[in-house]
């Protein structure tokens, strides 16, 4: 992982000779949002990403150039700028005059999300997550008789795939809502995924594996006892397991099978959650720890114990991992300049993580879904 500039965005400056010191300064009028000089002899942007002294500026993101968990930053140099003469699309940052209707860009206001915008509703950036009029409800598709632990939608199919406790895989017609097959597994869903026609179901002891394109069907043994995640990069399939191990699967195109490749070992308890980024495997489990993997050797590289009870939740996001466990707790994870993980941040909340808590105690799940992005922002 590349942690070149820590965890801090650098935004470009527009325009000025380097080295006038007219040229680091912000024009006032800009600011208020009604200069009138062009060319002016002040930024139309933020300051620069360096002061006098080559220090970073306080921006709490990544540089536009760093890798992440994702790979490499897609972002433009439009979105990193801020000035009227920067081209994206919103426009600039001023506001409009009184009465003016103020046309609103599709980019999220950063001073917003940082709580001291100072423009209002007169800001040409949204101050909401979202566009539109939000979701409708287009149908309900009844027919699980207990939890549904599982939804996937595979590439070039026009069926939705639901797994549930009640042992069964449900396809349903995604033109009428009905349900087109209900197939009986003989052991309850633990979790399920899509990777291109691919769609894997993880049961006690197997993973069940489709080809929704060729209707191929596979039935790959080897775990022991529930299977709690399931993850899949460079044509790997990672299956948790219930006694703690990670079991991991190669595609041979040629036999067209998935034939077995590695058992990982360490965690003393079952493995709950997966997820791959910036070349590492990250598993969570029921033993407090996150364990990370490197994907080329399949070794453990670091083993991280911060929490206090069982993880139920990893996510790259950027160049942070995130992490929820049943301690109440999510904790934002950065990488310092050795490539270990720490935590910077910490968020607490009294009601976290408890659906699957729910599900594996008392077949019921809760009734609140909770955002964390601002978490990201602080």
């Amino acid at each position: 992982m590349d942690v070149d500039g820590g965890n801090k965005r650098v935004f470009n400056r527009l325009g000025g000779t380097a080295g006038d010191p007219r040229n680091q300064k912000v024009c006032y009028h800009w600011l208020a949002g009604k200069c009138n000089r062009h060319p002016c002899q002040f930024l139309h942007s933020e300051l620069p990403p360096h002061n006098s002294n080559g220090a970073f500026s306080n921006r709490p993101y990544g540089s536009g150039e760093n890798l992440s968990f994702n790979g490499p930053s897609r972002r433009t140099s439009n979105f990193n700028t801020w000035g009227r003469g920067g081209g994206g699309r919103g426009g600039g940052r001023g506001g409009g005059r009184s009465g003016e209707v103020v046309m609103k860009g599709d980019k999220i206001c950063n001073y917003w999300v940082q709580g001291n915008c100072s423009f209002g509703e007169r800001c040409k950036f949204l101050h909401s997550w979202s566009l539109g009029d939000g979701f409708s409800l287009l149908t309900q598709l009844e027919g699980h008789e207990k939890v549904v632990s599982g939804i996937v939608f595979p590439s070039g199919s026009n069926q939705l795939y639901t797994g549930s406790t009640d042992e069964t895989v449900r396809v349903w017609d995604c033109q009428s809502g009905q349900c087109a097959a209900a197939i009986n597994l003989g052991g309850e869903v633990g979790c399920m995924i899509s990777e291109g026609p691919w769609v894997f179901v993880g049961i006690p002891n197997f993973v069940k594996a489709w080809n929704t394109q060729n209707l191929l069907e596979l039935s790959l043994s080897g775990p022991v006892g529930q299977v709690y995640a399931l993850s899949v990069i460079n044509d790997m399939l990672f299956a948790g397991t219930q006694d703690g191990s990670i079991l991991v699967w190669k595609f041979n195109l040629t036999a067209n099978c998935f034939e077995p490749a590695a058992s990982l070992k360490g965690h003393s308890r079952g493995v709950v959650s997966l997820v791959v980024g910036a070349n590492r495997l990250y598993s969570g489990s029921m033993d407090n720890t996150i364990r990370v993997w490197n994907l080329e050797t399949l070794q453990c590289l670091q083993t991280l114990s911060e929490h206090t009870s069982v993880v139920m939740s990893v996510l790259c996001w950027d160049q942070f991992l995130l992490s929820c466990s049943l301690d109440k707790t999510v904790k934002v994870w950065f990488a310092t300049e050795s490539g270990n993980l720490e935590v910077t941040y910490t968020h607490h909340e009294e009601n976290i993580c408890r659906e699957r808590q729910d599900i594996h105690k008392t077949g019921s799940k809760s009734n609140s879904v909770r955002a964390w992005w601002h978490i990201l922002h602080w």
